[in-house]
């Protein structure tokens, strides 16, 4: 019986050091390239949150309206429960502070107040919903 000899000598094909480094450069060129779209994309996904709480508690408004014949400022009134805001803590979920800014007998004004600069521009994104559930971006982020 023949023994059979390792071959020692036989190199394996495999990537070169300087081939995976110059993959890895390619990598992260394109990524910084496509970092300023996509900050653009996060931005407008966390700004649907806003859209969807203040249209919430437009309904919760009218709600109101039609129990009572006036709308509220108060928003355990209306039960409106804001999510712990991401500036609190750790666990907490939500980007925006709602905050109702005006009611009487024939209107409301609700405002949705981002707590993060999204982008690091230093401004902060303002949502705005009335009673007729007109809403509109006061200050884009």
């Amino acid at each position: 019986m023949k023994y059979l000899k390792p071959k020692l000598n036989k190199r394996l094909k495999a990537y070169t050091l300087s081939e995976i480094l110059v993959v890895l450069i390619i990598i992260g060129i394109l990524a910084f390239l496509a970092l300023p779209y996509l900050l653009t994309v996060v931005t407008r996904a966390k700004s649907t949150e806003a859209k969807l709480q203040l249209e919430h508690l437009q309904t919760l408004e009218k709600s109101y309206f039609y129990e009572y014949s006036r709308y509220t400022t108060d928003l355990d009134e209306l039960g409106f429960v804001q999510e712990k805001l991401v500036t609190d803590s750790k666990d907490a979920r939500a980007n925006y502070r709602i905050e109702i800014t005006s009611a009487s007998n024939t209107e409301f004004k609700a405002r949705a107040t981002s707590v993060v600069d999204f982008n690091g521009n230093g401004v902060f994104d303002v949502w705005e919903i009335d009673e007729n559930k007109i809403l509109k971006e006061v200050t884009k982020d």
